[in-house]
């Protein structure tokens, strides 16, 4: 049996979406060149145009060359008729950044908040997207929707949280999207960090002429986005690219989920300044980081940065995780033969400072056929990857299909 009214409004949808994005990609275009393009009549085209003007989302700029009639008018995209919240949700703080319908984002920042459980975490982060909103608000901006990048096992297709090894025990089976919809009254869109992460590298990074792709978060904690023939690999239940708890030393050191030696025990960075601060006692009174310690006791990564000169403890620790790093740089590069392999987060600089460690950990265990055309770099994304992902998450559900839901109030 065929539902003819919801057959009707997807197309309804699909026309209007694809109309839309030429306007976005192609524009200045004319009424003409988009009938040819998609194959719709002109009066089919008209009627869309004139919706999307009274939408605001596109605008008349002026005119073409004519070809023996009227002049043509030209149509461009109206990339400020709304705005995305993009939030990127870590231990400790969430990073916050607005931007429009272009990806162009602003007033990115870290707040401060505690999300180690669902019902707290959603009332303090609520709360502070409302504040944005309003404050964002008075300067004649209007919101269309959310992306949430989020660490851990996240459904994108329900906004479901699994499990988030990071925060804490407490998120499980979590229905974080409904409960964001509900509060704020937007569409939102939540994604596995890693995967907002590889989403922006492919969009707006190093990765814009790729479809083959990975982007390895390392942080709090290790995970990977992966994007092949241009589709984000999401995985039967859609938690793909968790390598940070692939085990690399059986008899390593215990591991967040309750294994032994996972890659994210041994070089993330809560595994790299614990492993420091345990065995501080023991370094030479002269090593940097010692000395360091001496004066603030306490040691955090930039600690470790400063001191990881040639022969220094803090030397010797990161190029252990530079080693590690690429051994599991080889196994994606053997698992998905990408085009390209991007590290990012906290710790991408100083994988950057130990890259002959990790390129030769790369050549020791990566077949050489596939290795030697795979890149391998730092990604270029800056402090904030995950609000640019967040936001292009949000940006990809509302005018992408099948969601496209940025016309959905006016399809009713």
């Amino acid at each position: 049996m065929t539902n003819n009214g919801a057959n009707s409004k997807y197309v309804k949808k699909r026309n209007r979406i694809t109309v839309l994005n030429l306007i976005k990609e192609h524009g200045p275009i004319g009424r003409q060149e988009l009938a040819q393009i998609t194959g719709l009549t002109p009066p089919a085209i008209t009627g869309i145009i004139r919706e999307l003007l009274d939408l605001g989302l596109v605008q008349e700029v002026g005119y073409g060359e004519s070809r023996g009639g009227r002049r043509p008018v030209k149509l461009t995209f109206n990339s400020k008729a709304g705005y995305v919240i993009g939030v990127e949700v870590t231990r400790g703080e969430t990073a916050v950044g607005v931007a429009d319908l272009m990806n162009d984002p602003t007033d990115i920042a870290r707040h401060p908040l505690d999300m180690s459980e669902p019902a707290g975490g959603l009332v303090s982060l609520v709360e502070l997207l409302r504040r944005i909103m309003n404050d964002q608000g008075e300067q004649g901006r209007s919101f269309v929707g959310v992306g949430v990048a989020f660490p851990g096992l996240v459904q994108a297709k329900t906004g479901t949280v699994q499990r988030s090894v990071n925060l804490g025990p407490a998120w499980r089976n979590y229905p974080l999207r409904e409960k964001l919809e509900d509060a704020l009254g937007l569409p939102v869109f939540i994604e596995n960090n890693s995967n907002a992460c590889v989403l922006a590298e492919r969009w707006f990074g190093g990765g814009v002429s790729c479809r083959d792709l990975v982007y390895i978060n390392l942080g709090e904690g290790i995970s990977a986005g992966v994007i092949l023939d241009d589709r984000i690999v999401q995985g039967f239940q859609g938690y793909a690219g968790e390598i940070g708890h692939i085990v690399i030393d059986d008899s390593g050191p215990l591991c967040n989920c309750g294994n032994r030696g996972c890659l994210e025990a041994l070089c993330s960075v809560p595994a790299l300044i614990k492993q420091a601060r345990r065995d501080l006692p023991g370094l030479a009174d002269g090593d940097p980081l010692k000395a360091r310690w001496q004066t603030s006791r306490d040691i955090e990564l930039a600690d470790l940065l400063t001191a990881a000169q040639p022969g220094t403890y803090a030397g010797e620790l990161l190029s252990r995780a530079a080693h590690w790093v690429g051994r599991a740089v080889a196994a994606v590069i053997n698992l998905y033969n990408p085009e390209a392999v991007f590290l990012g987060g906290r710790l991408a600089g100083a994988m950057a400072r130990f890259e002959p460690v990790l390129l030769n950990a790369v050549a020791a265990h990566a077949f050489p056929e596939i290795a030697g055309a795979t890149r391998i770099a730092v990604s270029s994304l800056g402090e904030y990857p995950g609000v640019i992902g967040a936001c292009a998450l949000a940006l990809k559900g509302l005018l992408h299909l099948p969601e496209a839901r940025l016309l959905d109030a006016h399809l009713e």
